[in-house]
């Protein structure tokens, strides 16, 4: 089983059909994988998505990614904040969400699925877990 933990950017690349959303489909529908996100970043999305769209849309789009292969963390425990809140100060200008997935994908042993070269290209050197660039 292949574990991925999604950012917000690489969801909203799959509900707005931006580059690299064929492979967040690719990923959501292949049985043999696992994509997880955080409750931080998926209120990313649905952020976006309201101020793009309307409220009712975002809670469809909401409901039809968690019902569509991706599976919602809520991790908050002690020692997850604080692996995040030691991440926010890698290189690089990351984002406190962020610092959520990559949190996340430490914690599960997966490999972070992203858009965001500007976020996580400074990470990429330090090895913190593997990263997947979308496009």
């Amino acid at each position: 089983m292949m574990l991925y933990i999604l950012d917000a950017c690489a969801v909203i690349a799959f509900l707005t059909g931006e580059a690299g959303a064929s492979i967040v489909t690719r990923l959501l529908t292949n049985v043999n994988n696992l994509c997880l996100i955080h409750a931080v970043n998926l209120c990313e999305v649905y952020y976006d998505t309201v101020r793009r769209t309307d409220i009712e849309t975002a809670r469809q789009d909401l409901a039809a990614l968690l019902s569509g292969g991706l599976n919602l963390r809520t991790d908050m425990d002690t020692d997850f904040w604080q692996s995040v809140g030691e991440l926010k100060v890698c290189p690089g200008k990351i984002s406190l969400a962020d610092c959520f997935a990559l949190a996340l994908a430490q914690r599960e042993g997966g490999t972070l699925a992203t858009s965001d070269h500007h976020e996580f290209d400074p990470v990429v050197p330090l090895g913190l877990c593997p990263i997947l660039f979308i496009r």
